[in-house]
């Protein structure tokens, strides 16, 4: 791992890093406030594709954090670039939130279960059986399975629910088709973080995160800084089980920021 005073720009994962549910974590805003006084910049990387960025900027700003959709990149966004690269203007049955319907909207997609080119599977909070059904119809007739990300659950204040690996499990149970899977740790997400801080060279960046095999596996394929935060999912016996090891591990932000501010001193 590059030095930590080397680190120009950190992306940072947000359920179980920044915040659990409506509850900002231990050094979070501090941690923001010292990247900005040291000229530092932070793109926030979310595997939740049932909200959109402008919803992430809104909730942060209601934490106390002022920044702008621009420094928030979902899976869903990053799944609808990818599809429109591949054919633009597609049709696509898609099981999603009414927030990730639009956001598919606004990029040109007929949102449709007749004939569609894509099955697109999110993290779907109002799913039904019926979408269930008609999606599992499609993949088996050969229409193209993608998801926006492998998360199997999600951390809420109250304990976990269900994320869209858990869907995309009960699918390929009824289908036997394997999705194609965009967020993190895959490589379409990294490609669209470097499109949006792409003047960055690798032992620039840190990906700093909460789970193991999404957040440390993004930041290993791309071949940057690694910082695990035991403040969400991953436990240190699952570390300890692990074959995905991070460069750097801290209890939190707060953890990590004193390393950071340790390691300005220094420089």
């Amino acid at each position: 791992m590059a030095g930590l005073n080397q680190i120009r720009c950190f992306i940072l994962d947000m359920d179980g890093t920044f915040y659990l549910g409506n509850r900002l974590l231990p050094g979070a805003l501090t941690f923001i406030e010292y990247l900005r006084e040291t000229g530092r910049e932070f793109l926030f990387l979310t595997n939740n594709s049932s909200r959109h960025a402008d919803y992430y900027a809104g909730k942060l700003a209601r934490l106390g954090l002022h920044c702008g959709p621009e420094d928030v990149l979902t899976s869903g966004e990053a799944t609808a670039h990818y599809l429109k690269m591949r054919k633009a203007a597609a049709r696509i049955f898609l099981l999603g939130t009414p927030e990730l319907e639009h956001e598919f909207a606004q990029h040109g997609f007929q949102l449709t279960a007749d004939q569609p080119d894509f099955v697109v599977l999110g993290f779907d909070t109002t799913l039904t059986y019926e979408k269930l059904t008609t999606a599992c119809h499609l993949i088996r007739k050969g229409v193209p399975f993608i998801a926006t990300h492998p998360d199997i659950n999600c951390p809420l204040e109250e304990g976990y629910i269900p994320d869209c690996g858990a869907m995309t499990a009960l699918i390929q149970a009824s289908t036997g088709a394997s999705p194609k899977v965009i967020g993190k740790p895959n490589r379409e997400i990294i490609d669209m973080i470097r499109l949006k801080k792409g003047r960055y060279q690798p032992k620039q960046m840190a990906m700093v995160g909460d789970r193991l095999y999404t957040d440390i596996a993004t930041g290993l394929n791309a071949g940057i800084s690694t910082v695990l935060v035991f403040s969400g999912e991953t436990t240190r016996s699952d570390l300890a089980a692990s074959a995905v090891q991070p460069d750097q591990t801290c209890e939190d932000l707060a953890e990590l920021l004193q390393l950071l501010q340790a390691s300005d001193r220094l420089a």
